[in-house]
């Protein structure tokens, strides 16, 4: 039988009202460097994981030998006596097809509506194209005009959309179906780049120091470089693993003379 995607439950956690997070791998990995970044300084609690048929077929080799499938993970954040908590998605991938984004989109969007979450923000990068940008603006795309003075004052740009057209995979994806389930959102984009395997922590620190403003959080962001350095080598693993895997299946549909629709948002 096919995995297809699930969900397996760790905790069941009682939450406030809470604010989903998501960073999973993109350009930059300027998300999931700040997802993690975030969960560590804050002590959060994993509670579920996230796996599915739609992540490259490959496993994870630790150095003590062990193996893991590729997966997507959720933590919990309390929030201060009375406050909102918050949910903080990260993981090793996105999926590899278009229908397992949807999939994979829609299975988050059910998980966390069923903790009561109506409100979303999910964490990229927005590529420039320019090696080194030494300070960094974050862009905002909303799903509804409702948030936008807030968090313009906050110092997110909404004049995104003279440089972007799509969001693609979750960053866009847990917006635009969460929309349609009455869930507000924003996605913070941090300019990077743009090149997937090159980690970006001054982007990731500049979306952070947003994200701290209207989460109404103080996180020390003093270790955030020696983090980084600890997490890239991880992530550009996974990274030369999608890209090598992803080269392979694409030479073998180029060979039956079939066009290649696969990418990783």
């Amino acid at each position: 039988m096919v995995m297809e995607t699930k969900i397996t439950v760790l905790d069941k956690p009682k939450l406030n009202n809470p604010i989903l997070i998501e960073g999973l791998p993109g350009i930059g990995n300027v998300g999931r460097v700040a997802a993690g970044y975030l969960i560590d300084q804050t002590k959060a609690v994993k509670f579920a994981e996230l796996y599915s048929s739609h992540f490259l077929p490959f496993v994870l080799v630790h150095e003590n030998s062990e193996i893991a499938l590729l997966k997507n993970e959720f933590y919990y954040i309390k929030g201060k006596k009375g406050g909102r908590d918050i949910i903080v998605l990260i993981g090793d991938a996105q999926s590899l097809d278009q229908i397992g984004h949807y999939e994979i989109a829609e299975k988050i969007l059910e998980f966390v509506e069923s903790f009561g979450c109506k409100e979303i923000y999910t964490l990229g990068g927005l590529g420039t194209g320019q090696l080194e940008t030494p300070n960094p603006k974050v862009f905002g795309a909303l799903t509804s005009q409702k948030m936008k003075k807030k968090l313009e004052s906050y110092g997110v740009d909404f004049s995104v959309a003279s440089k972007l057209g799509t969001i693609v995979g979750a960053s866009g994806l847990l917006l635009g179906l969460g929309k349609l389930r009455g869930m507000d959102g924003v996605c913070l984009m941090g300019e990077t780049a743009g090149f997937p395997i090159v980690t970006d922590p001054k982007s990731a620190e500049a979306v952070l120091k947003i994200l701290m403003k209207i989460l109404g959080m103080n996180v020390d962001l003093k270790t955030l470089d020696q983090r980084v350095k600890e997490m890239e080598s991880f992530i550009n693993k996974i990274e030369n693993l999608q890209r090598k895997a992803v080269e392979e299946m694409t030479r073998g549909v180029q060979k039956e003379g079939k066009e290649d629709l696969r990418y990783i948002g």
